[in-house]
């Protein structure tokens, strides 16, 4: 058992802290007057003009998923949406099980994920199962792709995901109750409801899903060998012992004293139960090597938000818990079920927040943000007696500057200090770029220049058997540029296009491999070098009464390990990662037309190698596959009540597929969903 005390951090750094806080308190005497921005609902109509990005964002690529996308995977995990409408790839252990995310051909650690602003990966993994999150309680998803994501966290070497739940301040009363039933005894319930004033508004949201997850599949992980017909077949077997159940609470508050103040509270409580499959592979009796994992989570959120005449003051403060309990059980004839593996992990997270953004002139403006966070974790199995405790404390400081010329060109310059557990990590600066190419037109060319680094997880370090606490941290240089345009050709048609090339140097790459110990263990990769390039585009339009929206992404991503040759020898030298695809893309049509419409969705991934050496005459490499969904469904308007009936056609044309090795996916599936509004 290891165990980690730590002073408090202003006790090193008194000096420092005081004179930055001081700063703080002076600028806080500018903050008055302004109005706060409301959100006001008017009658639907198009504004087509030129414009300059925002210089607080110079040189990053954003996006933000679309809200029909939002709508036709409301009953989904937000896995299964980033996966089949972005360029983020899902490594997805199976239907309902843990899904991660990599940016760019980074690991799943290098992908931060914030919650209103909150920070919610695990100090344990370092990781987000994005499986445990539902669509349903998303109001904004947006997306920040590389270095643009340092002014969230430090650690997205990939980007960044962030989860938001807004206001509307208009509100009086609304309803709405979610019902979903699919395949393989597939329920999905949700109930929303809001209240408010102009001066309040309260969000209450309750869920609860269930899936039996019993789909049959071509197991062609085992040959059998058929006497009768005397050939060698793949057998038919089901995903048995995979069902899930999910059940939770996201309670909103808001408040608003006056125009200047807005004040918030969010608590989120999740409980998720569920059975992990057996790999393909496995020959055993029917009654072992049963797994059984439940997480139960409760994060909490507040905020206080402070305008002026020419700035804004916010505050946050934030607190996490998490209990994951993970068994692995098998029979002995004569005694009964004994466990294996009893493995229980406590992890609390104290987040807090102070940022201060103040517009000198309309072309310039300074940022100054503070954070200050503390983790603790406890890790243990009973069964063997083994684990480990250990915390981390975490103290940054960012001074973001910005400034437009001729209201053509915007410079953002960002200056960021980290220090963990008493010891100053690398010096973290960025420079970014926008700049209007044509005069009428919106043509930009943009990029940015940036250093980041990664800090091992709790488990890199201290994990029994096999943490490595001589790891060193990841860090490195990544550069970006990419032309953007907004076209409209019309009042019934806007063409958005963007295509960006990136390229990320990574030295000290942490990843797991198996040691002459018996186990694995974590170690560090010299060099990883990932680089390639995005496209993406947006076509909406009218035709009379037809609305239509096509939207299409594609990624080409090299993610190469180019360490010492000697250590990992020829044939993993400059080879594809695990994992990673070279190339990836997705496609959504939709139609809409007096209340119906209609929606297709393909995703699709090439080869896919599960080894170092990228051998294909080994059968451990996943071959590619092409995912088709169709959704059509109609609305139905009373006055203040409104009814939307779906069906769902998931894996159009049945295609066998495979995210992880040894992990089946479904098959074709359905699921019929109905939603009922009331405003």
């Amino acid at each position: 058992m290891r165990k980690n005390i730590h002073i408090p951090l202003f006790c090193f750094y008194k000096k420092e802290i005081i004179t930055v806080f001081l700063i703080f308190f002076i600028c806080i005497r500018n903050v008055d007057a302004q109005n706060i921005p409301d959100t006001i609902y008017l009658p639907e109509f198009e504004v087509i003009t030129n414009y300059i990005q925002e210089k607080e964002t110079a040189g990053m690529k954003k996006s933000k998923v679309d809200s029909i996308v939002m709508k036709e995977k409301i009953n989904v995990s937000l896995s299964e949406l980033l996966s089949e409408n972005t360029t983020v790839f899902i490594k997805n252990h199976g239907r309902g099980a843990l899904a991660t995310a990599s940016f760019r051909g980074t690991a799943a650690s290098h992908t931060q994920v914030t919650w209103n602003g909150m920070n919610i990966n695990s100090p344990m993994t370092g990781m987000v199962d994005f499986s445990l999150i539902p669509v349903y309680l998303i109001d904004d998803l947006n997306l920040k792709y590389g270095a643009a994501s340092i002014t969230d966290n430090s650690g997205g070497l990939g980007g960044s995901i962030n989860i938001s739940n807004t206001a509307d301040w208009n509100n009086r009363f609304n309803l709405k109750y979610l019902q979903g039933l699919g395949s393989y005894s597939t329920f999905d319930e949700f109930l929303h409801i809001g209240w408010g004033k102009s001066n309040i508004q309260l969000k209450t949201r309750i869920y609860h899903n269930y899936s039996k997850n019993n789909y049959t599949y071509l197991n062609r992980s085992i040959i059998n060998y058929n006497p009768e017909t005397n050939t060698y077949e793949n057998p038919i077997d089901t995903n048995n012992n995979a069902d899930y159940t999910r059940y939770g609470l996201l309670q909103e508050i808001y408040f608003k004293p006056n125009e200047r103040n807005v004040i918030s509270v969010k608590y989120w409580f999740q409980d998720a139960d569920r059975t992990i499959p057996r790999a393909t592979s496995y020959e055993g009796p029917d009654n072992s090597n049963l797994n059984n994992q439940n997480d139960i989570h409760h994060k909490v959120v507040s905020d206080w938000s402070r305008y002026g005449e020419k700035s804004k003051l916010h505050l946050q403060s934030g607190y996490y818990y998490q209990n994951l309990l993970y068994n692995l059980i098998n029979n002995v004839i004569g005694v009964g079920y004994i466990p294996a593996i009893y493995s229980k992990s406590h992890q609390q997270g104290f987040v807090n927040k102070v940022s201060y953004n103040y517009d000198f002139r309309e072309d310039f403006s300074i940022e100054a943000v503070l954070n200050a966070n503390y983790f603790t974790v406890n890790s243990i199995d009973t069964v063997k007696n083994i684990g480990y405790e250990g915390d981390r404390a975490e103290f940054s400081a960012l001074i973001g500057l910005r400034k437009s010329f001729w209201k053509r060109l915007n410079l953002n310059l960002i200056l960021k200090q980290e220090i963990v557990d008493s010891k100053f990590s690398p010096f973290v600066p960025f420079f970014g770029f926008n700049y209007k190419l044509l005069k009428n037109k919106t043509l930009f060319i943009k990029g940015n220049i940036s250093r980041n680094y990664h800090l091992p997880s709790l488990n890199d370090l201290y994990w029994q058997p096999g943490g490595n606490p001589d790891l060193l941290p990841e860090n490195g240089f990544s550069f970006e540029l990419g032309v953007e345009l907004i076209s409209h050709h019309s009042e019934k048609i806007k063409i958005q296009s963007e295509i960006t090339y990136f390229r990320n140097d990574i030295n000290n790459w942490i990843i797991w491999l198996p040691s002459y110990r018996g186990y694995w263990e974590p170690m560090n990769i010299s060099k990883v070098l990932s680089q390639g390039f995005e496209v993406d585009l947006k076509v909406t339009g009218k035709l009379r009464k037809l609305n239509y929206k096509i939207t299409g992404s594609y990624a080409y991503t090299s993610s190469k390990n180019y360490g010492d040759a000697l250590v990992w020898g020829d044939e993993s030298y400059g080879k594809q990662l695990v994992y990673i695809p070279l190339h990836s893309g997705n496609v959504l049509v939709n139609f809409e037309y007096r209340g119906f419409y209609i929606t297709y969705q393909h995703n699709s991934y090439s080869e896919r190698f599960t080894t170092s050496s990228n051998d294909v005459s080994k059968r451990d490499w996943l071959y590619p596959y092409f995912m088709n969904d169709l959704f059509f469904g109609k609305d139905f308007s009373w006055d203040k009540i409104s009814l939307s009936i779906e069906f769902k056609i998931y894996n159009l044309f049945n295609e066998t597929y495979h995210s992880i090795l040894y992990r089946p996916m479904p098959k074709r599936n359905y699921m019929l969903q109905i939603l009922f509004k009331y405003n």
